[in-house]
Parts: C-alpha cells; structure tokens; sequence
C-alpha cells in the first residue's frame, strides 16, 4: 500500500500509552515545520522541553484536553491535535472558548482531505463541550497553514510573542466562532 494522503487515518483519543509516540510525533513535526528558518540550538531546545513524554503524559491525564492520535492501518503515528482551556494573551471566557493548542499531520500525510477531517472531528469536540470559539496561535511564515485555518473560517484576532528555545517569535492568534 503507498502511504501518504489515500491510505486511510484511524483518529482516536490518546492514551497514557501513547506518550512516546507523541513525543517523537511532536517532535518530527515541529521540527519538519520550523527547521527551515527556526536556530538549530533554539528548535532542538523547544522540541525537548515542549515535545517530551512528560508533556504528553500531562495532557493525556488532563480532563481539560482533548488530545488525538491519528494512526496508519498498522498503527504508525502520522498526526496528532490537541485541544486545550485558552491560554493566549487575547480575551478569552474559559466557559466558552477552547484553543486549539495543536494540530500536526507529517508531510506525508497532509492533503486529500487528512486536515479537513481532523479539523472537523475537534469542531464536532468543541462543541460537544460547549464551546462557541476555537482559537489558535500560527506562525505568520506557514503561509499553508494560514490558508488551511482560513479555508475553516478561522481569523486573526491579535499576535503573540511564541519561544522556541530562547529565541522570539510572532505567533497570529486567530480565531473562528463555533
């Protein structure tokens, strides 16, 4: 079977189990999207602290997140998405909004549609928890990213400084009404 777009995403919750597997994920991702303007020290020193199995352990057994790992047929880890309380450094009601902390499918993987069901299943959770806005921070030169968020109704709404490592960044924050 040819992997990549046509060859089918099992999504599911994620499990404690899952841990390691969304670390390497996490950071195979990042490092996959950011490594072509991101210092190398800074991107290696994010991805450990932001990208360990410590990390993932935590979100997995936080109640408030929502974490998903989508799998191959033969269960190789190819995307994740996580849904968190807000934390960003615009207005926000924890009642009413949730974040879309992150939401990652390796290069293989993006296109046909992968995305587009992934983003439906956490509009389908967000509203299930009630939420009436989802919100998410994007790096303004993703430029396929941004067009992937605007494409579901997602707009900027403010900016936010993001680090990786030591080293600032200008994160967009957007938003979309549920």
């Amino acid at each position: 079977m040819k992997a990549g777009p046509s060859t089918p995403i099992h999504w599911r919750i994620a499990e404690a189990k899952d841990a390691p597997a969304l670390s390497i994920l996490g950071g195979a991702t990042f490092l996959t999207s950011f490594a072509h303007d991101h210092p190398g020290p800074a991107l290696v020193d994010h991805i450990r602290r932001a990208h360990g199995d410590d990390y993932y352990r935590a979100a997995i057994g936080n109640p408030r997140h929502y974490l998903l790992i989508g799998e191959t047929p033969l269960g190789a880890p190819v995307g994740y998405a996580l849904l968190t309380p807000p934390d960003l450094p615009v207005a926000t009601d924890d009642a009413t909004d949730l974040e879309l902390k992150r939401i990652y499918l390796l290069t293989g993987w993006q296109g046909g549609g992968n995305g587009d069901a992934l983003m439906g299943l956490l509009m389908q959770e967000a509203v299930r928890r009630g939420a009436s806005r989802l919100l998410l921070a994007v790096y303004p030169q993703n430029d396929r990213a941004r067009r992937f968020y605007a494409r579901h109704g997602f707009v900027q709404i403010g900016s936010m400084t993001f680090m990786v490592g030591d080293v600032p960044f200008e994160d967009l924050v957007y938003a979309r009404d549920l």
